[in-house]
């Protein structure tokens, strides 16, 4: 019994030790420069429209990172959005950021603001920096809490954690059990979503394959995704948007 937990015991630092180097791999970023978007609202859509005020939370991936900004999830789910509407759309997304991050420094730079819809596209940091399910099933509720508070009718889309297995720059094994990772922490999203009766716009399942076999749908830093990527989640995320808004 001892031998066996030793074995166990073995086993489980050493995935998170894999996990840990995967973080660092992660983190190190491409070799260019990377600006955020900026925060101050972009108007799009026919004017003599209903208007929507749209926000948009997140990491890179909700930042455009890797990718041409105009042609990233946030713009192209805000265009969108105006097939029968004027749209504001505010994004507050930062690089690199986790959930943690999300509720701590973007949620408050929209005091004041009364947002219709909103889309927080967040997890992947969270698998590779090892946020426990825990950790992020306690900062989503308050994330939620504060979003309600801005706009108790409010509209929430998450699209929980990508295809984390996929980037051809986490080599093997790390890319395996950064995918693992993935899934086991999008069960906890899965049970936020379903306790506070949100929307999922679910990335990982809908084109996680085609990342794991495609390499020209990412990014120079082979991290990202690039144009062809973001089209591929833009796809996804647009019909959780129009579901959430006929909730």
């Amino acid at each position: 019994m001892v031998i066996v937990l030793l074995i166990l015991g073995c086993i489980v630092a050493g995935t998170g030790l894999l996990a840990l180097a995967e973080g660092l791999l992660a983190r190190a970023g491409p070799t260019h420069t990377y600006t955020n978007p900026a925060k101050n609202p972009t108007i799009l859509g026919v004017a003599c429209a209903p208007m929507l005020n749209y926000i948009v939370l997140g990491d890179s991936t909700a930042a455009g990172q890797g990718g041409a900004y105009e042609l990233g999830i946030a713009v192209s789910s805000a265009r969108h959005l105006t097939a029968s509407r004027r749209v504001s759309l505010t994004n507050v997304a930062v690089s690199g950021a986790k959930t943690h991050d999300v509720l701590t420094q973007q949620l408050p730079k929209l005091a004041g603001q009364k947002p219709d819809i909103v889309l927080v596209a967040i997890g992947a940091n969270d698998v590779i920096g090892l946020t426990s399910a825990g950790s992020v099933r306690t900062d989503l509720n308050q994330l939620i809490d504060g979003l309600q508070a801005l706009n108790p009718n409010i509209k929430i889309v998450l699209t929980a954690a990508p295809e984390m297995g996929a980037p051809p720059r986490l080599l093997q094994p790390l890319g395996w059990l950064a995918g693992l990772r993935a899934r086991q922490l999008n069960r906890t999203f899965d049970e936020v979503i379903a306790a506070r009766r949100l929307t999922l716009a679910p990335i990982l399942i809908a084109t996680g394959q085609a990342f794991k076999h495609d390499a020209t749908l990412f990014a120079a830093d082979k991290f990202h995704p690039n144009d062809r990527g973001y089209a591929l989640w833009t796809a996804t995320i647009n019909p959780a948007l129009d579901q959430a808004l006929a909730s």
